[in-house]
C-alpha cells in the first residue's frame, strides 16, 4: 500500500501557505519562532482551514486530563516545531524498540528494534541520544520532547545507568549504548531537551500506543 498523500498548512511562518511536500512545509516553518502549520488528509480539509483559525485546528490531546483547565493554560501548549522520542519493551526487560516522529504530523523520522532484550529505560535513553544526533546532523533548530526523566538526567550524566547485565542476547543493544555514551562525550549539542506534559498534552506523539 502506497503512503498516503497529505497536504500541510503553514498559517505562521516564512511563507503562509498550503504545501503537498513535508520538505517544502519544513521550509516555510524552519527557524520561524511560533510557526504555527498543520497536516491534513485532503486538500479540501486543508483549504477550510487555512481559511479558518489555527487555535480551531491545532493538535489536540489523545487522552484525557484529570488537570484543571487553569493548570493546563498554566503549562502551555507543546512545541509543535520539534521532535518527540519514546520507547516500548515488552516485558523488563523484554522485546525493546524505540522511535522518534515529528511532533506535528507525527511522521516517523527514525526507528530502531525489535531488540531481543532490553528495557524502557535504556530505549528511551538512545532514542533520546539519537534524536540529538539527527537534529545535530540536519542542523536543526527544533526541540526535543520525552516523557522520561530517567532518560533526561543519564543523558545529562552522559552515561547510561542500566542494572541489566550484559550478555549475547542484548550485544547489539549495548553496542548501540556504548555509541551513544561515545557520542556524548565526544559531541556538543544545543538542542533543548524539554519534558513531555503527558498530563496536560496526552501521550506523546512517538508513543507505541501499546499502554
Amino acid at each position: 500500500m502506497g503512503k498516503k498523500e497529505k497536504f500541510y498548512v503553514v498559517w505562521e511562518g516564512h511563507t503562509p501557505g498550503i504545501y503537498t511536500k513535508w520538505s517544502d512545509c519544513k521550509v516555510a516553518i524552519h527557524g520561524y519562532a511560533g510557526a504555527k502549520f498543520k497536516s491534513f488528509e485532503s486538500f479540501d480539509l486543508a483549504r477550510n482551514a487555512y481559511n479558518g483559525n489555527y487555535e480551531d485546528y491545532k493538535g489536540k490531546s489523545k487522552s484525557k486530563t484529570s488537570l484543571t483547565p487553569e493548570q493546563i493554560a498554566k503549562i502551555g501548549e507543546p512545541n509543535l516545531y520539534s521532535i518527540a522520542v519514546d520507547a516500548a519493551s515488552s516485558g523488563n526487560p523484554g522485546i525493546m524498540e524505540y522511535r522518534g516522529v515529528d511532533t506535528q504530523t507525527e511522521e516517523q523520522l527514525f526507528h530502531q528494534g525489535p531488540f531481543p532484550q532490553g528495557t524502557n529505560n535504556i530505549g528511551e535513553f538512545l532514542a533520546l541520544v539519537h534524536g540529538l544526533a539527527y537534529l545535530k546532523k540536519e542542523n536543526s533548530d527544533r526541540i526535543l520532547y520525552t516523557d522520561s526523566r530517567i532518560a533526561m538526567g543519564w543523558v545529562q550524566q552522559k552515561t547510561c545507568k542500566t542494572k541489566l547485565e550484559r550478555n549475547a542476547k542484548n550485544k547489539k543493544m549495548f553496542d548501540l549504548v556504548d555509541r551513544a555514551i561515545l557520542w556524548l562525550k565526544k559531541n556538543k549539542y544545543t538542542t533543548k531537551i524539554v519534558k513531555w506534559e503527558t498530563k496536560a498534552w496526552g501521550e506523546i506523539p512517538a508513543d507505541f500506543g501499546r499502554k
